[in-house]
Protein backbone atom coordinates (compact mmCIF):
# COMPACT_ATOMS: atom_id res chain seq x y z
CA UNK A 1 0.00 0.00 0.00
CA UNK A 2 3.16 2.35 1.23
CA UNK A 3 4.64 1.83 -2.71
CA UNK A 4 1.41 2.44 -4.22
CA UNK A 5 1.01 5.57 -2.48
CA UNK A 6 4.34 6.42 -3.06
CA UNK A 7 3.70 5.66 -7.45
CA UNK A 8 0.92 7.97 -7.16
CA UNK A 9 2.88 10.85 -5.02
CA UNK A 10 5.31 10.77 -8.06
CA UNK A 11 2.88 10.72 -10.59
CA UNK A 12 1.05 13.70 -9.33
CA UNK A 13 3.95 15.77 -8.60
CA UNK A 14 5.53 14.87 -12.44
CA UNK A 15 1.75 16.54 -13.79
CA UNK A 16 2.08 19.50 -11.20
CA UNK A 17 5.37 20.07 -13.18
CA UNK A 18 3.95 19.59 -16.30
CA UNK A 19 2.56 23.54 -18.47
CA UNK A 20 -0.88 23.93 -18.87
CA UNK A 21 -0.88 22.34 -22.68
CA UNK A 22 0.61 19.49 -21.45
CA UNK A 23 -1.95 18.71 -18.55
CA UNK A 24 -4.71 19.80 -21.45
CA UNK A 25 -3.62 17.24 -23.73
CA UNK A 26 -3.35 14.36 -21.16
CA UNK A 27 -6.60 15.47 -19.71
CA UNK A 28 -7.95 14.90 -23.37
CA UNK A 29 -6.02 11.66 -24.47
CA UNK A 30 -7.21 10.49 -20.85
CA UNK A 31 -10.99 11.34 -21.91
CA UNK A 32 -10.51 9.39 -25.13
CA UNK A 33 -9.07 6.41 -23.61
CA UNK A 34 -11.98 5.99 -21.70
CA UNK A 35 -14.39 6.35 -23.86
CA UNK A 36 -12.83 3.83 -25.99
CA UNK A 37 -12.83 1.72 -23.22
CA UNK A 38 -16.51 2.16 -22.55
CA UNK A 39 -17.59 1.37 -25.86
CA UNK A 40 -15.94 -2.25 -25.64
CA UNK A 41 -17.15 -2.27 -22.32
CA UNK A 42 -20.53 -1.46 -22.51
CA UNK A 43 -22.69 -3.18 -25.27
CA UNK A 44 -25.94 -1.10 -24.81
CA UNK A 45 -24.73 2.68 -24.74
CA UNK A 46 -28.42 3.66 -22.90
CA UNK A 47 -27.29 2.29 -20.05
CA UNK A 48 -24.19 4.77 -19.64
CA UNK A 49 -27.65 7.22 -19.25
CA UNK A 50 -29.17 4.75 -16.48
CA UNK A 51 -25.75 4.96 -14.82
CA UNK A 52 -25.46 8.45 -15.11
CA UNK A 53 -28.81 9.21 -13.47
CA UNK A 54 -28.30 6.18 -10.61
CA UNK A 55 -24.62 7.93 -9.83
CA UNK A 56 -26.78 11.01 -9.71
CA UNK A 57 -28.87 9.81 -7.45
CA UNK A 58 -26.06 8.60 -5.52
CA UNK A 59 -24.80 11.91 -5.31
CA UNK A 60 -28.04 13.51 -3.67
CA UNK A 61 -28.37 10.87 -1.54
CA UNK A 62 -24.95 11.55 0.00
CA UNK A 63 -26.37 15.31 0.07
CA UNK A 64 -29.25 14.18 1.91
CA UNK A 65 -27.32 12.33 4.46
CA UNK A 66 -25.14 15.62 5.22
CA UNK A 67 -27.99 17.97 5.72
CA UNK A 68 -29.75 15.68 7.81
CA UNK A 69 -27.58 13.71 10.07
CA UNK A 70 -25.22 16.74 10.11
CA UNK A 71 -27.72 19.41 10.01
CA UNK A 72 -24.91 21.67 8.61
CA UNK A 73 -25.06 23.04 5.24
CA UNK A 74 -21.50 24.60 5.36
CA UNK A 75 -19.80 24.15 2.14
CA UNK A 76 -22.62 24.21 -0.29
CA UNK A 77 -23.69 26.50 -2.97
CA UNK A 78 -26.85 27.53 -2.86
CA UNK A 79 -26.93 29.62 -5.68
CA UNK A 80 -25.47 26.08 -7.44
CA UNK A 81 -29.03 24.57 -6.10
CA UNK A 82 -31.20 27.70 -7.65
CA UNK A 83 -29.49 27.02 -10.51
CA UNK A 84 -30.07 23.17 -10.74
CA UNK A 85 -34.01 24.04 -9.71
CA UNK A 86 -34.26 26.68 -12.40
CA UNK A 87 -32.94 24.92 -15.41
CA UNK A 88 -35.31 21.68 -13.83
CA UNK A 89 -38.12 23.67 -13.77
CA UNK A 90 -37.71 24.92 -17.44
CA UNK A 91 -36.66 20.63 -18.77
CA UNK A 92 -39.95 19.51 -17.32
CA UNK A 93 -42.36 22.13 -18.57
CA UNK A 94 -40.53 21.69 -21.79
CA UNK A 95 -40.61 17.68 -20.87
CA UNK A 96 -44.63 17.70 -20.67
CA UNK A 97 -45.08 20.43 -23.83
CA UNK A 98 -43.07 18.33 -26.23
CA UNK A 99 -41.93 14.90 -24.94
CA UNK A 100 -43.08 13.20 -22.07
CA UNK A 101 -41.06 10.18 -21.03
CA UNK A 102 -39.49 8.30 -18.10
CA UNK A 103 -37.03 10.53 -18.03
CA UNK A 104 -39.55 14.12 -17.11
CA UNK A 105 -40.19 11.59 -13.54
CA UNK A 106 -36.83 11.41 -12.67
CA UNK A 107 -36.65 15.39 -13.42
CA UNK A 108 -39.37 15.63 -10.91
CA UNK A 109 -37.89 13.85 -8.50
CA UNK A 110 -34.48 15.75 -8.88
CA UNK A 111 -36.42 18.99 -8.75
CA UNK A 112 -38.39 18.00 -5.44
CA UNK A 113 -35.03 16.92 -3.75
CA UNK A 114 -33.22 20.30 -4.90
CA UNK A 115 -36.20 22.26 -3.80
CA UNK A 116 -35.85 21.00 -0.44
CA UNK A 117 -32.35 21.55 0.02
CA UNK A 118 -32.95 25.32 -1.17
CA UNK A 119 -35.52 25.20 1.91
CA UNK A 120 -33.00 23.58 4.38
CA UNK A 121 -30.11 25.80 3.45
CA UNK A 122 -32.20 29.17 3.09
CA UNK A 123 -34.26 28.44 6.58
CA UNK A 124 -33.45 24.77 8.72
CA UNK A 125 -29.65 25.51 8.31
CA UNK A 126 -29.36 29.30 7.60
CA UNK A 127 -26.43 29.72 10.88
CA UNK A 128 -24.01 27.13 8.93
CA UNK A 129 -24.53 28.82 5.41
CA UNK A 130 -20.82 30.12 4.12
CA UNK A 131 -22.93 33.36 2.19
CA UNK A 132 -19.90 35.49 2.00
CA UNK A 133 -17.88 31.94 0.29
CA UNK A 134 -20.94 31.73 -1.96
CA UNK A 135 -20.07 35.46 -3.72
CA UNK A 136 -20.81 33.59 -7.84
CA UNK A 137 -22.91 36.42 -9.29
CA UNK A 138 -25.71 33.83 -11.32
CA UNK A 139 -26.45 36.38 -14.01
CA UNK A 140 -22.91 35.67 -15.38
CA UNK A 141 -24.53 32.23 -16.50
CA UNK A 142 -28.45 32.47 -16.81
CA UNK A 143 -28.12 35.80 -19.12
CA UNK A 144 -25.57 34.36 -21.71
CA UNK A 145 -27.29 31.48 -21.49
CA UNK A 146 -30.54 33.07 -22.78
CA UNK A 147 -29.28 35.13 -25.20
CA UNK A 148 -27.63 31.95 -26.68
CA UNK A 149 -30.75 30.13 -26.35
CA UNK A 150 -31.99 32.82 -28.41
CA UNK A 151 -29.75 32.70 -30.95
CA UNK A 152 -29.07 28.39 -31.10
CA UNK A 153 -31.90 26.37 -30.37
CA UNK A 154 -33.86 23.17 -31.86
CA UNK A 155 -35.19 23.44 -35.30
CA UNK A 156 -38.14 20.89 -34.62
CA UNK A 157 -41.85 21.56 -35.44
CA UNK A 158 -42.27 23.09 -31.65
CA UNK A 159 -43.45 26.02 -30.89
CA UNK A 160 -40.47 28.85 -31.07
CA UNK A 161 -40.86 29.78 -27.13
CA UNK A 162 -41.01 26.12 -26.29
CA UNK A 163 -37.52 25.39 -28.41
CA UNK A 164 -35.76 28.31 -26.83
CA UNK A 165 -36.69 27.39 -23.30
CA UNK A 166 -35.45 24.10 -24.76
CA UNK A 167 -32.15 24.84 -25.88
CA UNK A 168 -31.99 27.31 -22.50
CA UNK A 169 -31.75 24.54 -19.78
CA UNK A 170 -29.43 22.43 -21.60
CA UNK A 171 -26.77 25.92 -21.69
CA UNK A 172 -27.51 26.20 -17.86
CA UNK A 173 -27.29 22.77 -16.83
CA UNK A 174 -23.58 22.77 -18.07
CA UNK A 175 -22.75 25.83 -16.33
CA UNK A 176 -24.95 25.35 -12.94
CA UNK A 177 -21.93 23.99 -11.09
CA UNK A 178 -19.43 26.83 -11.22
CA UNK A 179 -20.93 28.65 -7.80
CA UNK A 180 -20.34 24.86 -6.11
CA UNK A 181 -16.79 24.93 -7.55
CA UNK A 182 -16.60 28.93 -6.42
CA UNK A 183 -17.36 28.30 -2.88
CA UNK A 184 -14.92 25.29 -2.23
CA UNK A 185 -11.99 27.16 -4.13
CA UNK A 186 -12.90 30.05 -1.47
CA UNK A 187 -12.77 27.92 1.18
CA UNK A 188 -9.69 25.62 -0.08
CA UNK A 189 -11.17 22.77 2.59
CA UNK A 190 -13.52 20.52 1.21
CA UNK A 191 -15.20 18.36 3.58
CA UNK A 192 -16.19 14.38 2.46
CA UNK A 193 -19.78 14.77 2.20
CA UNK A 194 -19.72 17.81 -0.32
CA UNK A 195 -16.60 16.41 -1.91
CA UNK A 196 -18.67 13.32 -2.51
CA UNK A 197 -21.66 14.67 -3.52
CA UNK A 198 -19.48 16.93 -6.14
CA UNK A 199 -17.46 14.17 -7.41
CA UNK A 200 -20.68 12.01 -8.14
CA UNK A 201 -22.04 14.52 -10.38
CA UNK A 202 -18.45 14.71 -12.04
CA UNK A 203 -19.08 10.97 -12.59
CA UNK A 204 -22.54 11.00 -13.47
CA UNK A 205 -22.01 14.40 -16.04
CA UNK A 206 -18.88 11.95 -17.35
CA UNK A 207 -21.54 9.35 -18.50
CA UNK A 208 -23.73 11.53 -19.66
CA UNK A 209 -21.10 12.83 -21.93
CA UNK A 210 -19.87 9.36 -22.95
CA UNK A 211 -23.45 8.37 -23.90
CA UNK A 212 -24.31 11.09 -26.09
CA UNK A 213 -20.42 10.80 -27.81
CA UNK A 214 -21.15 6.82 -28.36
CA UNK A 215 -24.30 7.33 -29.47
CA UNK A 216 -23.26 10.01 -32.20
CA UNK A 217 -20.39 7.49 -33.60
CA UNK A 218 -22.87 4.47 -33.19
CA UNK A 219 -25.21 5.90 -35.37
CA UNK A 220 -22.56 7.75 -37.72
CA UNK A 221 -23.54 10.99 -37.15
CA UNK A 222 -27.23 10.56 -37.67
CA UNK A 223 -27.64 11.47 -34.03
CA UNK A 224 -26.80 14.60 -35.00
CA UNK A 225 -29.06 15.16 -37.85
CA UNK A 226 -32.16 13.62 -35.94
CA UNK A 227 -31.62 16.67 -33.18
CA UNK A 228 -32.19 19.44 -36.56
CA UNK A 229 -30.02 21.50 -38.59
CA UNK A 230 -27.83 24.31 -37.75
CA UNK A 231 -25.94 24.95 -35.01
CA UNK A 232 -28.08 23.31 -32.38
CA UNK A 233 -26.86 19.42 -32.49
CA UNK A 234 -23.00 20.70 -32.41
CA UNK A 235 -23.93 22.80 -29.30
CA UNK A 236 -25.72 19.88 -27.51
CA UNK A 237 -22.79 17.78 -27.82
CA UNK A 238 -20.25 20.65 -26.37
CA UNK A 239 -22.86 21.44 -23.57
CA UNK A 240 -22.71 18.07 -23.20
CA UNK A 241 -18.45 17.97 -22.62
CA UNK A 242 -18.00 21.59 -21.18
CA UNK A 243 -20.00 19.99 -18.50
CA UNK A 244 -17.60 16.87 -17.89
CA UNK A 245 -14.26 19.40 -18.38
CA UNK A 246 -16.05 21.76 -15.55
CA UNK A 247 -15.58 19.12 -13.13
CA UNK A 248 -12.82 17.29 -14.72
CA UNK A 249 -9.85 19.44 -12.43
CA UNK A 250 -11.75 18.94 -9.37
CA UNK A 251 -12.34 15.15 -9.91
CA UNK A 252 -8.46 14.54 -9.93
CA UNK A 253 -7.83 16.39 -7.01
CA UNK A 254 -10.84 14.43 -5.14
CA UNK A 255 -9.22 10.87 -6.62
CA UNK A 256 -5.67 11.66 -4.97
CA UNK A 257 -6.96 12.72 -2.08
CA UNK A 258 -8.69 9.37 -1.67
CA UNK A 259 -5.79 7.56 -2.71
CA UNK A 260 -3.61 9.25 -0.22
CA UNK A 261 -6.19 8.16 2.45
CA UNK A 262 -6.43 11.70 2.94
CA UNK A 263 -10.53 12.30 4.49
CA UNK A 264 -10.53 16.04 3.71
CA UNK A 265 -9.92 17.26 0.51
CA UNK A 266 -7.79 20.36 0.06
CA UNK A 267 -7.47 22.33 -3.01
CA UNK A 268 -4.58 24.31 -4.34
CA UNK A 269 -5.28 27.93 -5.46
CA UNK A 270 -6.64 28.11 -9.30
CA UNK A 271 -8.15 24.96 -9.64
CA UNK A 272 -11.68 27.07 -10.87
Amino acid sequence: MRGQRMSIHSMTTWLKRQPPKVKAFLAVISGMAALVLLRFIVHDHDNLFVAAEAVHSLGISVLIYKLIKEKTCAGLSLKSQELTAIFLAVRLYCSFVMEYDIHTLLDFATFVTTMWVIYMIRFKLKASYMEEKDNFAIYYVVIPCAVLALLIHPSTSHHLLNRIFWAFCVYLEAVSVLPQLRVMQNTKIVEPFTAHYVFALGVARFLSCAHWVLQVLDTRGHLLVALGYGLWPPMVLISEIVQTFILADFCYYYVKSVFGGQLVLRLPSGVV
